[in-house]
């Protein structure tokens, strides 16, 4: 996973950084595991704008992904390890041995022709899933359950990773990728090893226009608006706008928004850092 950086020929390549790709080995995707993607371009089914900034962009089909990882008793031999335009991960297409086909979120490290096994019994390996009661304390996971067989629903963007650092009775306690300390049921299946395209966060698109590829349009700023359009809108020349706040009025940069009864509040054991 390198970064590749160009030449200032235009002003679009002069702060452009972008994954080089040397890890990707197929450029054409699985067509069983393919399915059309709907845009509402920030429309609800009125026609009207309810979501500001979002239109446009390259067309996409979707991959299916095994977030579950349950075919037990079955190993997978990692087939290619390709670019998936829907999330910042790679993904890898795995042949199990019964002739099935499935996308999983490509682990740091894995390549081509490794075999991948999951379920309870199996060695602790990179790329293997199973139960976070038999993974080895300190191990570095990604894909991690919330509820037993719910599927993956932590830690599955690029680079990122929790680490297994105590069990204490039903419960696993984990390190999450910010910061945050929870305990989730040894129950829950999670994947050994980190998630592929670790430089992710170097990456710079370098103009504007490519993040209208990626379908997001233009955002204006609320200190720049008038007072009718934005609460921190108004005021002469350049006015800082007050504390910063949100279109409808809600607080930001510090203002604290979980709902303090909300259910999983008894499972964190530290909040994340501010």
């Amino acid at each position: 996973m390198a970064i590749r950086k160009f030449k200032p020929v235009t002003p679009g390549t002069r702060h452009k950084a972008i994954s080089a790709f040397t890890e990707i080995t197929c450029s054409t995707p699985e067509k069983s595991l393919l399915q059309p993607i709907h845009k509402s371009g920030g429309r609800n089914k009125q026609g009207k704008m309810t979501v500001r900034n979002i239109g446009g962009g390259h067309k996409r089909m979707y991959r299916v992904i095994d977030f579950h990882r349950n075919k037990d008793n079955y190993t997978a031999t990692v087939k290619t390890i390709e670019y998936d335009p829907n999330r910042s991960a790679r993904i890898a297409l795995v042949v199990y041995a019964d002739g099935e086909k499935r996308y999983i979120i490509a682990p740091n490290g894995i390549k081509v022709g490794q075999v991948l096994s999951s379920g309870p019994g199996v060695a602790p390996e990179i790329g293997n899933t199973l139960p976070l009661s038999e993974i080895p304390l300190g191990t570095v996971v990604h894909n991690i359950e919330l509820r037993p067989g719910q599927g993956a629903a932590m830690a599955r963007s690029a680079g990122t990773y929790a680490q297994l650092t105590a069990r204490e009775g039903n419960h696993a306690i984990l390190k999450l990728p910010s910061g945050e300390v929870r305990m989730v049921l040894t129950a829950c299946r999670a994947t050994v090893g980190a998630v592929s395209n670790a430089d992710h966060n170097l990456e710079s698109y370098g103009k504007a226009g490519r993040s209208r590829w990626f379908g997001r349009r233009p955002r204006v700023r609320g200190v720049a608006m008038n007072p009718v359009d934005h609460p921190m809108g108004g005021g002469e020349g350049r006015a800082s706008g007050g504390h910063p706040r949100s279109r409808k009025g809600l607080l930001a940069k510090g203002f604290k928004t979980r709902n303090p009864k909300k259910t999983s509040k008894k499972f964190i054991i530290e909040r994340r850092k501010k």
